[in-house]
């Protein structure tokens, strides 16, 4: 919901009272306002006092066996603004890996707050007292190079700055200006070329696009702030970016985190970027890329690799805050099985709880035996249930879970006394996750509640903490709250009163806090409120939903025995690992269709690949422009890594059965993205194991090609697949930029387009119920054949398709399938529990083709009876004859082996070059060929050839 105005901001009319004020005793006493304003018009400005003149290098030793640079730094002069300067600081630096620099800056005599190791585990800094202690040689050269990056210095002003190694291209250089450290205001900036695209520094809604504008606020502090507002501080702090730069035709990126969670403002000028933060340290990450893929690769083999997800997580879910009571879920259920939709996993908000208390059932709405009886009935047809919790726990002395929370005492504090907050339960303590017995309470009463009813995965929400009211409350006397009649719960019914008498509620520097410098502690826990061993909330609070979400992942992984699936709004560096997000409260409307794509992808950056935006919207558009907006989001929300349709309950019913024009566009894209489902999952494969997002911008496959690096109305999903959705009310076409090859329609493989790669835009046709899906040349797909559910399409035959650049003479292809037990924690290649099948197709002369298979552990899919039952080539001329295949395993003279009655055929093109303006136009030729009648099994490896025959 919308965060209500700062009750420190001036209302209007007292501006317009102090205004009337200052102009009549500028006329007081003979001297006229005008006067008084010429005279003063002709004093020079004063100049804002500088935050800081920066430090000198006053000592520098290089650690024994590889222990890095510690040095010592003296500030230069005093400045009083926004706090004393820390007199002394240890400067550390490590070259960690051949690819990762770290620069750490901390006060040298007194220990900082940082991110908890526990939490984030990572390599150790040394202990305060290196610097001094003399260990170590006197380190005197200019620089101190790694493998791939060079650190270099500058003495007095003390300046760094991080440079590749093979180009001593400049990375990150702060010699523009001075270095500032005080207790609560930490600044540094560093240069940047202006022709460099910047991506990252979020969570926020970037209305712009993906790419990071020059002077656009960056502000990094959990919010719950609605994602409707724009350039704001939203649910997650993410202070990463990726800077990528074409020089010379080839795109070279890398990525820097200042690994802090303090809140900070990140300006970007469009030449430099400068880091104002409130606290803790300046910890930087420098990861050499070169390439987008590398860099994630890189950002999370430190920060943690992406959880894996299980397989119906790439189902489709649906939602509704309004579900009030059972039947109405079992309806849903129904109508989409009816309507021939798929569907995989239905939700609970908060409306199957008793009186919206964590972990309860309402005894009236969703009675227990009924409620298990429906579960029963889903899961045997292969669905799931996910229900919803907040953090807030209701204060109330009949409640079991709130008495065992007491018990324990596990409940941030303020004063000594547990923080009273309100949401919607009412008067609510938050549980402190960094409390070792705070985890350990969280992760029983999951327990429990799982006895209670066996949901498949949790969705924790409100968890930047999100809190109705400000500042210190008590439970009022006077009126009840909640008052059970109010229309308004979310306002404040507790009695409050702000907190303005500590350093860490009113800090000297504000940083732009839900978008109009709002206290730290405005609507969320009050920032002097203290956790677990005396950790402020100052310096923890954008750790609380990765702390929790952890938490939530022991929990259910302990229970359950299999891989969880856990939901959460909350995000900071390392989330990933344990959770997948949603981008929040979004509406309705046609821009927040748009925005969806570049929040999706900049939590692939992030290191979160599953995620996705609520399709069709969460509030409501007024007036609502629900059926071509809602189809229009189904084809492109069929693809989001994660898809919700989840609406809240002041919307119009929203569930994709609701017209029959939205059933038509969901059974079209969801149906494609059923098939996929193969490919989807080995994409989450291949993120756990390298960070690789699942859905990708452009130019994380196309660096060099620069007309992509702003491109935010298309994605991809992996290496190969691009997905061109339509975003504008009343389009039938789409202007969707092709980078060089050939793109294949997925959904009609004989349309082709033929891209140059000149950056020019190519008009698609886009009637209402399609959208356009490309595969690119080199490219093996796996898909099946699809379904309503995802346990059943995945038990249904392969086909191969197969993309060659269009009339190649020689190419190759390749791509890869992952299939496994996803019920299994770990998603590891191991006999018997996973098999991974490498794809290589080839043409040879234009006539010689060669599909083959490489399978690692195949047992397991031979297990479940996989076949491959038909290729699909496209981009050759002719019709194939002279068959011939080869199993592993089978007799030497075997040809024709694990087919019933193989077969071939072809299929005219309709082919697009880049410039015509029409794509259903253009030359005619040969294109699509199939291989049918196949029985390969996917658990052996083969090799398949023919020859390609042109009728004269």
């Amino acid at each position: 919901m919308l965060p209500r105005p700062p009750s420190h901001l001036l209302p209007w009319r007292c501006l317009l009272l102090l205004l009337l004020t200052l102009t009549m005793a500028c006329t007081s006493n003979g001297v006229s306002a005008t006067a008084k304003a010429n005279h003063k018009a002709k004093a020079p400005a004063a100049a804002p006092k500088p935050a800081g003149f920066g430090y000198r290098l006053v000592s520098l030793v290089q650690r024994p066996n590889g222990g890095g640079l510690v040095g010592l730094l003296q500030v230069k002069r005093r400045s009083s603004t926004f706090g004393p300067d820390i007199p002394r600081l240890r400067l550390f630096v490590k070259h960690e890996t051949k690819d990762r620099v770290r620069v750490q800056v901390t006060d040298a005599e007194k220990q900082r707050w940082e991110v908890p190791y526990d939490l984030l585990p990572r390599e150790p800094s040394p202990p305060l007292g290196v610097a001094t202690d003399g260990h170590g040689a006197p380190f005197t050269a200019g620089e101190y190079p790694g493998q791939d990056l060079v650190f270099t210095y500058g003495r007095d002003p003390f300046w760094f700055a991080v440079h590749r190694r093979s180009t001593r291209q400049p990375l990150f250089n702060t010699s523009g200006a001075p270095l500032v450290f005080k207790d609560q205001y930490l600044e540094v900036s560093t240069r940047l070329p202006g022709d460099a695209a910047l991506y990252g520094l979020g969570e926020n809604t970037q209305p712009g696009g993906i790419k990071l504008r020059p002077n656009d606020p960056y502000t990094l502090y959990t919010t719950d702030a609605s994602a409707i507002n724009l350039n704001t501080d939203l649910y997650g702090s993410h202070p990463v970016y990726v800077d990528l730069r074409n020089l010379a035709g080839r795109g070279v990126a890398h990525a820097v985190l200042l690994l802090n969670s303090n809140g900070m403002d990140v300006f970007y000028t469009g030449t430099s970027l400068t880091y104002k933060v409130i606290g803790g340290l300046l910890d930087f990450y420098f990861f050499a890329g070169p390439t987008p893929l590398a860099v994630v690769d890189q950002y999370t083999s430190m920060i943690g690799r992406p959880a894996p997800m299980p397989y119906w997580a790439f189902g489709f879910h649906q939602c509704r805050w309004g579900y009030h009571n059972l039947s109405v879920v079992e309806d849903v259920v129904e109508n989409y099985r009816n309507a021939q939709i798929p569907l995989d996993v239905i939700w609970n908000d908060d409306d199957h709880m008793d009186a919206r208390k964590d972990f309860t059932l309402s005894p009236v709405n969703y009675p227990r035996p009924k409620l298990l009886a429906f579960l029963d009935k889903i899961h045997k047809r292969g669905m799931k249930y996910i229900v919803l919790i907040d953090p807030g726990i209701n204060v109330n002395d009949t409640y079991g879970v709130y008495q065992r929370g007491m018990q324990r005492d596990i409940f941030i504090k303020l004063d000594g006394q547990p923080y009273l907050a309100q949401v919607w339960p009412g008067p609510v303590y938050f549980p402190d996750f960094i409390n070792p017995n705070g985890a350990s309470w969280w992760i029983d009463e999951v327990r429990r509640f799982h006895e209670l009813v066996p949901v498949d995965g949790l969705w924790i929400d409100m968890n930047e903490a999100s809190n109705f009211c400000t500042g210190k409350c008590t439970i009022p006397t006077t009126h009840r709250c909640p008052d059970p009649t109010s229309k308004e719960p979310w306002l404040c019914c507790l009695d409050c009163k702000n907190i303005t008498n500590t350093r860490w509620d009113e800090p000297p520097y504000k940083i732009n806090a839900s978008g109009k410098t709002a206290r730290l502690g405005f609507n969320t826990i009050a920032t002097s409120a203290v956790h677990y061993n005396g950790i402020l909330e100052y310096n923890a609070h954008s750790l609380y939903g990765f702390s929790q979400a952890i938490a939530t992942h022991k929990g259910l992984q302990s229970i359950q025995g299999k891989r969880p699936f856990i939901l959460t709004r909350s995000t900071f560096v390392g989330s990933g690992a344990y959770a997948a997000h949603w981008t929040g409260d979004n509406k309705g409307t046609w821009e927040d269709l748009r925005y969806s794509i570049s929040t999706m992808l900049n939590f692939g950056i992030f290191g979160m690949p599953m995620v996705g935006a609520d399709i069709c919207g969460f509030y409501p558009a007024k007036p609502p422009p629900l059926e071509e907006l809602c189809s229009r989001w189904i084809e492109l929300g069929a693809f989001y890594p994660f898809s919700r349709d989840h609406a809240n309950f002041a919307s119009a019913r929203q569930e994709l059965y609701q017209w029959e024009s939205v059933a038509r566009s969901a059974r079209n894209a969801l149906g494609m993205r059923y098939r996929m489902l193969p490919y989807l999952y080995t994409l989450n494969y291949q993120a756990h194991l390298t960070g690789a997002p699942v859905a990708r911008p452009l130019f994380f496959s196309f660096p060099d090609f620069a007309p992509c690096y702003g491109v935010s109305n298309q994605f991809l999903l992996g290496a190969g697949v691009m997905v061109s959705p339509v975003l504008e009310q009343g389009a039938s076409s789409v202007d969707a930029v092709f980078p060089p090859g050939t793109w294949y329609n997925l959904f009609d493989t004989s349309k082709a387009v033929v891209s140059t790669g000149s950056g020019a835009a190519v008009r698609l046709p886009a009637p209402l119920n399609e959208v356009n899906v490309h595969v690119h040349q080199g490219t093996v797909l796996p898909l099946q054949r699809g379904g309503t559910i995802s346990r059943d399409a995945r038990a249904t035959p392969f086909t191969l398709v197969v993309a060659f650049p269009l009339g190649a003479a020689d190419a190759d292809a390749e791509g890869a399938v992952y299939v496994d037990d996803d019920e299994r924690p770990a998603m590891v290649l191991a006999e018997g529990q996973a098999t991974y099948a490498r794809f290589h197709a080839a043409v040879r002369g234009g006539k010689e083709v060669t599909v083959r298979s490489d399978v690692a552990m195949g047992s397991y899919v031979m297990h479940k009876g996989l076949v491959i039952e038909r290729i699909t080539v496209l981009g050759l001329h002719g019709a194939g004859r002279d068959l011939a295949i080869r199993v592993d395993g089978a007799d030497d003279d075997a040809t024709a082996v694990a087919t019933s009655s193989p077969y071939f055929l072809a299929a005219d093109a309709q082919v697009m070059h880049q410039g015509e303006e029409d794509a259903v136009e253009g030359e005619k030729r040969g294109v699509t060929m199939e291989v049918g009648g196949l029985e390969l099994p996917l658990g052996k490896s083969f090799t398949m050839t023919w020859n390609m025959h042109i009728e004269a």
